[in-house]
């Protein structure tokens, strides 16, 4: 193979130019930067998590003691609590996307008038103060106990109006993002009925929204204790509280149970939706067109 020639017009020889390989190995500025607040955030959310490992194993002079993480497989009230959350979490998840996804679907769909008064009332949980809600809905919360019992699992009402600003903001992004509005006229004229159309067209569309509403919801009612705490329903962060007025040391060790786990599962929701969607087949011809 023929040399390639690398002087100049004086004789001088031309320096070679460096290989991809080099150029790729020379970090640039923004790529330091990048692992420079990477690596500041990630102290600045570790080191509480160490500081609460270290706490909560602290034991006599001689070591180290797993007592208070062993208490938390032991104590009933905190393993119930941990069921209750989870399944607030997951009935405030199912309920959220059965108010949020229809309505918002057919409002971009058939009266785009009318999303401006939608966001507003879904906006409008964040002007109001936790105990302002709490001290309104008291007297609502009397009549349901009254019907449905006083069971913790009546706060997914509650908590499906403090998730709808975080869900509608996620579920409007996914559907402003995607071109329902084409894709439902065309299996409408293929003879897909409504609820097809919201099956296999829109949801698989804004999967990522609904994952992202989902998340945030599970993360809110994880956390949440103004709500709990002030209509008396014993959920995961008001046993922690209580636990802290007895064995601080059981309490930190749930606290950082607590946000492990979360971590894990909102990880877990994340990983779900990165994943590709399948290809949406194109099967609304399979009902009979409508009239």
């Amino acid at each position: 193979m023929a040399a390639v020639n690398t002087s100049v017009p004086d004789g001088r020889t031309r320096p070679p130019r460096p290989s991809a390989r080099s150029r790729r190995a020379r970090p640039s500025p923004v790529s330091a930067l990048r692992w420079a607040v990477l690596i500041v955030i990630g102290g600045y959310l570790l080191l509480p998590l160490l500081a609460m490992a270290e706490f909560s194993t602290r034991g006599t002079a001689t070591g180290r003691s797993l007592d208070a993480w062993r208490e938390i497989g032991s104590n009933a009230d905190l393993l119930g609590a941990i069921t209750m959350s989870l399944e607030l979490s997951a009935l405030t998840v199912v309920a959220t996307l059965i108010l949020l996804v229809p309505t918002m679907t057919w409002v971009h769909l058939r009266v785009p008038r009318m999303r401006r008064l939608v966001e507003f009332a879904c906006l409008l949980p964040l002007t109001i103060p936790a105990i302002v809600l709490v001290v309104g809905i008291g007297p609502i919360y009397l009549w349901v106990n009254y019907l449905l019992g006083d069971s913790p699992l009546t706060l997914t009402f509650v908590y499906v109006i403090l998730v709808l600003p975080y869900a509608h903001r996620a579920i409007d992004g996914g559907l402003g993002s995607a071109d329902i509005v084409t894709l439902a006229e065309a299996a409408r004229s293929l003879g897909a009925s409504w609820p097809r159309v919201l099956v296999n067209i829109v949801l698989p569309n804004i999967r990522g929204a609904v994952i992202s509403a989902s998340i945030i919801s599970v993360a809110l009612v994880l956390g949440e204790f103004t709500v709990a705490s002030l209509l008396n329903f014993d959920t995961l962060q008001v046993v922690i509280n209580l636990l802290g007025k007895r064995d601080a040391a059981v309490s930190v060790a749930v606290s950082a149970a607590a946000l492990l786990f979360a971590f894990v599962l909102l990880y877990a929701l994340a990983q779900v939706a990165s994943r590709r969607p399948g290809t949406v087949a194109a099967d609304a011809t399979e009902e009979g067109p409508t009239p």
